[in-house]
């Protein structure tokens, strides 16, 4: 925005109040909430944010990344519905609350491996991999097993993939921006965004140099997914996001995440020459102009 010297305000919408019989302010609103939000201390972010949305819709204004868009953003269980009604694969998932449901929910992938994560997510949150159901319980038993903030746990098939990547593919103004290559071989809670670079607790990257990147734009990436997503977007109105998906040993896409605040990698994006918040400003900075 500074770069384009665009005109814009932040609104951090960790705390609030919406004035319900006030109309809101001319100008283009861009929503980037995160799910993972309450691990910064900012417990009821999701909820205030959705209240200003729909305050900023009903009275007209032009929203990015609406109620819509954070309806997916906080769970998952309707991210994979969203997906599945345009024909988008998703692994086979099981959402259950409480210890005992988690197990009875694990039933379902007794003899082959299965992650278990949280539905309000982000950065990998309660992503942990299982090979029996014995070893869930242990785990379930444990001091170290976290509920979701919203209280449901995904069970989820493990795809296995022939080699340890998935690839995000990012999307501005609704169209295909880059897809990045991500390295899984160290854990599955990978971010791109530069906070999680070596020393961020959540992000179990290896201090020594290594012979390729965690985060890799690949060029001239094609495939017929990338239609497909581009009509999912279009349906649930979100115009900026990055979709996570894994092919198995058969090549079979898989897709398990929508991020709707998409972050970048700096590193890759330099690399590459291709930036994705300076195409996000000037999206925006276009809007402000129609």
């Amino acid at each position: 925005m500074d770069e384009l010297n665009l005109p814009y305000e932040e609104w951090h919408l960790d705390q609030g109040m919406v004035k319900l019989d006030e109309e809101p302010p001319e100008g283009v609103f861009y929503n980037r909430m995160s799910a993972s939000s309450h691990t910064r201390g900012h417990r009821y972010a999701p909820e205030l944010t959705a209240s200003v949305l729909a305050w900023l819709e009903r009275h007209g204004r032009k929203v990015f990344n609406g109620t819509k868009a954070i309806s997916l953003e906080v769970s998952k269980v309707a991210q994979y519905m969203a997906l599945q009604a345009q024909g988008i694969k998703t692994p086979k998932t099981v959402a259950a609350v409480g210890k005992d449901n988690i197990l009875k929910a694990a039933e379902a992938f007794d003899g082959q491996p299965f992650i278990t994560k949280h539905n309000r997510a982000g950065k990998g949150l309660g992503v942990q991999l299982f090979y029996s159901i014995k070893a869930l319980k242990e785990f379930l038993e444990g001091e170290e097993f976290e509920e979701s903030i919203d209280g449901i746990t995904l069970i989820q098939e493990y795809i296995q993939a022939p080699e340890p990547f998935i690839t995000r593919c990012e999307f501005v103004n609704g169209k295909f921006l880059y897809a990045v290559r991500v390295d899984t071989s160290e854990g599955f809670q990978l971010c791109p965004a530069d906070a999680c670079q070596i020393g961020d607790l959540y992000c179990p990257v290896g201090e020594e140099a290594e012979t390729r990147p965690k985060f890799e734009i690949i060029e001239d990436f094609h495939d017929p997914i990338i239609q497909q997503y581009e009509e999912f977007l279009r349906e649930n109105q979100i115009a900026i996001a990055g979709i996570e998906f894994i092919r198995d040993k058969n090549g079979t896409i898989y897709t398990y995440d929508v991020n709707t605040n998409t972050n970048y990698n700096r590193d890759a994006e330099e690399k590459a020459g291709k930036y994705g918040m300076l195409e996000i400003a000037k999206f925006l900075g276009a809007e402000l102009t129609k």
